[in-house]
């Protein structure tokens, strides 16, 4: 079984606008949390949720997707191997696991996410 696409995250020079232009675009519910991450509701059944971000300073703007993998290290370990580069990681995200980065050959960064209680 392949591993799915389970999150999507766009990163902006301005969150709040970021936010407010997805979410006046396409519907979406976008509820910011504290440090300035709006996580997104589509208000769909289908497709998966995301997030909305401010981009660190001097951090280039982005989207992407975060892939569920069972083993976060062996997957780093293998995109490296095939070309890629590791770009994040991995990181301990509370309440929901590790997140990694990576940049494949073309240099599209891909998240990769091991949720909390799943690791090896």
């Amino acid at each position: 079984m392949g591993d799915p696409v389970v999150h999507f995250e766009i990163g902006g020079a301005d969150g709040a606008r970021s936010r407010a232009f997805y979410a006046e675009l396409f519907g979406w519910s976008v509820e910011p949390e504290s440090h300035g991450y709006g996580v997104v509701s589509t208000g769909s059944p289908d497709g998966i949720g995301g997030g909305i971000m401010e981009t660190p300073p001097g951090v280039p703007h982005w989207v992407t997707v975060y892939v569920a993998v069972a083993d976060i290290e062996r997957s780093l370990s293998k995109a490296e191997e095939l070309g890629g580069k590791r770009v994040m990681g991995p990181t301990p995200v509370e309440g929901v696991g590790d997140i990694a980065m990576f940049s494949d050959p073309d240099g599209n960064v891909i998240g990769l996410l091991t949720m909390a209680g799943d690791a090896p």
